[in-house]
């Protein structure tokens, strides 16, 4: 791999104004999902309803999400970055701001399920985006970067929502932060451009794709798309990121409950105890991309300067998760549960990594999207089972045992399942039964 092709001024402009859009939009994207959650009391007293109802709400946009990921990634990788994310903020805004008009249950539901159908681009927009952009030795960094916006944004959303809705009402808090997204996708639209809209030169399409594998395309094609799930590849990005993913739902939806249920910690020492672990996470994620550049510029493989770190702090993950169930000490659980976090978003930025190295240049968010899929599965069920052994068993010991003992698995996925990456030669020949065994 060449170390002399570097980035022209032009090009570290658009990178730089690319990932400062992609990390606004993300943040907008995760407060977006808070919403709900934090309105939880005010919707349910004005609307009527029901705990269980309330779950129904909280999970529909999970699990439209998850099942979006897998045509949106290839849409994508078809008609370009620009496009999808521009539609996605305003599809996912205007849902935003319907929220705050409902009047019913089954309205709401509707508007989450769009909620989770227009948010469903963001983060495979991203890895196209890096892919794009960014020569393969400085895609890590880059990766970290628009990806600590998912827990800068869990971090953000908890005073500003409370503020809002303090000051104006949880309805007009949604409508706000509807047209706050939109006003987003606006600017998106008017400053990003794909590169096939640049007039690059010689050399700035040099940088973009030197030490890529050759036969590079610019748009998938539908075959290309199914191709990608008869690789054992893919199948170890989809299965290491469902534990990655529901370790962090664990997490994400029932950290508050759990400190003040099984650690008997008042209200207010829970909202400054929950709110260290998510900004823990923001460091990890860069660090994680920092690392996969690091490694890849020491000689490491692309793919092994992402799996590696990615198996090594989901396992570290897992311990720590394991700690944090049975340790006595309040000030120690919550310190093992931001090593849990911090390593979480190491395993999370290097798993969007490897989806730029992993498979050919236009099936990058095709295959982002299809791990997306997998997390996103884990991140659905997670919620769910966690209340469920909560309910049953009275403690959250066994909930996090679960979950250590589920990333624990995953990280030996990404270990031992994910290998060589797919390139657009070996997909060209691929042909008959599926090649699970080839990459």
């Amino acid at each position: 791999m060449s170390a002399i092709v570097t980035a022209t001024p032009r090009v570290k402009s658009i990178q730089r104004a690319a990932l400062a859009m992609l990390v606004v939009a993300g943040v907008v994207n995760y407060i977006d999902r808070a919403t709900l959650a934090v309105a939880n009391p005010l919707i349910r007293e004005e609307l009527g309803l029901s705990i269980s109802q309330m779950g129904y709400l909280l999970s529909a946009f999970l699990w439209a999400y998850a099942f979006s990921q897998l045509p949106t990634g290839a849409m994508v990788d078809k008609l370009g970055p620009r496009r999808l994310l521009t539609i996605g903020l305003s599809l996912w805004s205007l849902a935003q701001l319907l929220g705050g008009l409902v009047q019913s249950f089954t309205q709401f539901i509707a508007a989450r399920l769009l909620l989770g159908v227009g948010e469903a681009p963001q983060f495979p927009t991203g890895a196209r985006v890096v892919r794009d952009w960014f020569n393969p030795r400085d895609r890590g960094l880059a990766t970290g970067i628009f990806n600590c916006a998912s827990t800068l944004g869990n971090a953000v959303a908890l005073p500003l929502l409370t503020f809002l809705m303090l000051t104006f009402g949880w309805r007009a808090t949604f409508v706000i932060m509807g047209v706050a997204g939109l006003l987003v996708a606006a600017a998106w639209f008017a400053l990003y451009r794909d590169p096939k809209q640049v007039a690059l030169t010689a050399e700035e399409n040099a940088y973009r794709t030197d030490g890529d594998p050759p036969g590079q395309r610019t748009e998938v094609t539908f075959r290309e798309w199914k191709l990608l799930f008869r690789f054992r590849t893919t199948w170890g990005m989809i299965l290491g990121f469902f534990g990655c993913v529901y370790l962090t739902w664990i997490y994400s939806a029932w950290l508050p409950g759990y400190l003040e249920m099984e650690r008997h910690m008042s209200v207010k020492a829970t909202g400054i105890a929950a709110a260290i672990p998510f900004a823990c996470g923001v460091f990890g994620g860069v660090l994680g991309g920092y690392l996969a550049d690091v490694l890849v510029r020491r000689g490491v493989s692309p793919v092994n300067s992402r799996k590696y770190p990615a198996a090594a702090a989901l396992l570290g993950t897992a311990a720590c998760t394991l700690a944090a169930a049975y340790v006595a000490s309040n000030v120690l659980a919550v310190a093992f549960i931001s090593a849990s976090l911090f390593l979480l978003y190491v395993t999370s930025t290097c798993a969007w990594a490897l989806s730029s190295v992993a498979a050919p240049a236009n099936c990058t968010a095709s295959i982002g999207a299809m791990q997306n899929f997998g997390g996103y599965l884990g991140g659905a069920l997670a919620p769910t089972v966690t209340g469920l052994i909560v309910q049953s068993t009275g403690s959250f010991v066994l909930a996090l045992v679960v979950g250590a003992v589920i990333g624990a698995a995953s990280a030996a996925c990404y270990l031992f399942v994910v290998q060589d990456p797919i390139t657009a030669t070996i997909m060209d020949r691929v042909s008959g039964p599926a090649v699970l065994g080839s990459t």
